[in-house]
Parts: structure tokens; sequence; C-alpha cells
């Protein structure tokens, strides 16, 4: 009998576990988009197996809005999906949510977003317009290459014919001006409640399968990566700034391209030449400083999710050493060990190391870094 209690006490905390998360992103005038967001997060909790968090894309003072949280661009990418919604702004998606998602430049180019599923659901006012503003939304995220999950004509039996509503096969919409009932309508929170439990299904099913992927050869499940990081307090630094006509990375295929050297806010650490400047206990600590600038830079070329990254394929060290120098790949050992301590075997790479008889901006180390990523 203890033996089962304790099975369903483990079986009960790795469920909590595996529960998949929902971004609820919505940008709302008045309200009326938030009550729709409150009814499709409703519908996605339904299952148990999903959360859903509700945050807007920027601040508003409207006492119903002011205390939702505001999304970053970044984080878009750790959700399993993302539900959208928006006022119709004459047959558009709103000026709010556009302008967010001019930002996601960064999320396309790195592919982040794709194979993500997708929703949206929009306040429509008179309701003129709003097939042609979800299809503006719709392609906006096709172009990220997101799943896109329409509500089709799921719950229509069950809504009051009798009064307008907002219901579309792309997306529930809500008739905000047609305001001869209370608005959104019953009929409206049904089906967005309907739109909510069937996106969590297909979030759900796309998570467990990446979780199916993620399980290597003898079964054992892949750390998180942001777990690792916060395991062994790992802090990876804000993102250095270029100093010339250059991108802090590049991307090739599914290959990224970084080149860094010992940065610290600002500044160089530990600079000039080794034997005559500096120790080869300090070049070592510049050498962790540069690797972690590398890492920054690649949770970025990886929209935030480092768990993302499949193999660190190559690193190059370049030391400021004099002619004589030797020992170059102890000066690199702790880029190497850093990449392994964090990515376990997908850490493990080819490496060259050699001496030059300057560095850029008089730093004592310069490291090139090449990653495999989803």
């Amino acid at each position: 009998m203890i033996g089962i209690l304790v099975l369903f006490i483990i079986n009960t905390a790795m469920a909590q576990e595996e529960k998949a998360k929902v971004l609820v992103l919505i940008y709302s005038d008045n309200g009326g988009t938030y009550e729709l967001a409150k009814e499709i997060a409703k519908g996605i909790e339904s299952g148990q197996n999903v959360q859903a968090i509700i945050k807007q894309v920027k601040a508003s003072e409207n006492p119903k809005l002011k205390n939702i949280p505001v999304a970053t661009v970044e984080e878009l990418a750790t959700y399993d999906g993302i539900a959208f919604g928006s006022p119709v702004y004459f047959g558009n998606i709103s000026t709010g949510m556009s302008e967010f998602l001019s930002k996601t430049i960064g999320l396309w180019s790195s592919h982040a977003l794709e194979g993500k599923p997708a929703t949206v659901f929009m306040s429509a006012g008179s309701g003129a317009g709003k097939e042609l503003a979800l299809q503006s939304f719709w392609n906006s995220l096709a172009v990220h290459g997101m799943v896109l999950v329409p509500n089709g004509i799921s719950g229509y039996e069950n809504i009051d014919k009798n009064i307008p509503q907002g219901n579309s096969v792309l997306g529930i919409t809500s008739l905000v001006s047609l305001n001869s009932v209370e608005r959104p309508s019953k009929s409206e929170r049904y089906l967005a409640e309907v739109q909510g439990e069937n996106f969590a299904k297909v979030a759900y099913a796309l998570r467990s399968n990446e979780k199916t992927k993620s399980v290597n050869k003898v079964g054992v499940a892949e750390k998180d990566i942001n777990q690792v990081l916060k395991d062994k307090n790992i802090v990876l630094p804000s993102l250095p700034k270029p100093v010339g006509n250059y991108e802090l990375y590049a991307r090739s295929g599914n290959l990224i391209f970084i080149n860094q050297v010992a940065l610290k806010d600002g500044k160089i650490v530990n600079p000039g030449k080794i034997g005559v400047d500096v120790t080869e206990e300090q070049v070592k600590e510049a050498t962790t400083v540069t690797m972690l600038n590398v890492l920054a830079i690649l949770k970025k070329a990886v929209g935030g999710d480092l768990n993302r990254v499949k193999k660190c394929v190559q690193l190059i060290g370049t030391f400021n050493t004099p002619d004589t120098y030797t020992k170059h790949a102890e000066l690199m050992n702790p880029a190497s060990n850093l990449t392994v301590e964090i990515f376990g075997e997908k850490g493990k790479h080819t490496r060259n190391t050699s001496g030059a008889s300057s560095l850029p901006v008089g730093s004592s180390v310069s490291i090139q870094a090449i990653f495999e990523v989803e």
C-alpha cells in the first residue's frame, strides 16, 4: 500500500513538471480582448495538463489591464504554444500588436518559433473586417513557421443563433459595438473557452512529441539547460555591443558563428600579452569571460532557449603570446570545460588554439565558436 502511495506521489509530481505552458498574449484597448483572453485561458487549463499565462504586449493604464504583466519578445520562444489576441483595426491587427510583432525579426531569423502552435482571437467592433483581420494575423504567424490552429465550427451547435455572434472558423471574435447584449456574449465566451480547450490539446501533443525526441538512446531525458545554469550558478552576461560594422552572430542553415573577446561591462578583462602584462591564471579568467560572452550571444541566436542547441561543433582560441609560448591548450581549457559542463555530450567539440602578436582592443584572448542548432 505504501509503495502504491509513493508511486502515486511520484507520478503526481512528474505530471506537474510535465505541464505545458501556453502564453495568451494580448493587446487590449478597453478590456474586450482581455475578457476573451480569460475565457481562452480557462479553456486551456480545463484539461489540467496545460498552464495558461496571460500577458500583454505593452503596459496599459486601463484599470482592467494595468496589473497584467508585459511580455518580452525573447520569452516567446520559451512557451509550448501562443494564443494571440487583439482588437480589429479597420480589417487588420491593432497597432499595439503589430508593433510588437515587428520586433520579432530576431526570432524569425533564428527560426525560434518554427513548429510552435499558435491560435488567434479578436475583439471585432461591429464585426466588419473580422475575417480580413484574422487572416492578416495568420499571415504574420505563418511567416514564423508556426503551426496555425483554427477553431473550425467547434461549439457552433451550442450557441444562441438569435443574436449576432462573433464566431469564425479562424478564431473567435466578439462584436463589441453590438451591445444589445453584454459583450463578449455568453456564446462568444463559450466559443473562446472551446477554442482554448482545443488549442491546449494541440500544444500539449506537440510538446510531448518534442519531449519524446529529446530522450536519448538509453531512454534518459536530457537536462534542461536553463536548470543546469541555475544549479551551477552560471550567470550569462548582458550582450556585448559590437565595436564595428558587424553582427554579434551569423546563421547559415543550422550553424551559428560567433567571435568574441574578453569584454565585461564595457571593459577588457585582464588585457595584454601573457608573461608580460598578465599571468596564465589571469588569461584563463579572461577565457572564461570570453566564453560566457559567446554563450550569451548563442542564447540570443536561439531565441532565448539554449535547449535548441544540438552540438558545439568547434572552438578556436587565439591568445596574445610571445613567439616562444607553447601552452595555448591549457589557456583554452576553461572555455572547453565550461561548454561541456553546460551542454554535456552536446558540448564536446573539436578545437584549435594558437598565438598572436596582438589581438583586438588589447584582449589577451579571442574565441571563435560554431554551434549546430535546431
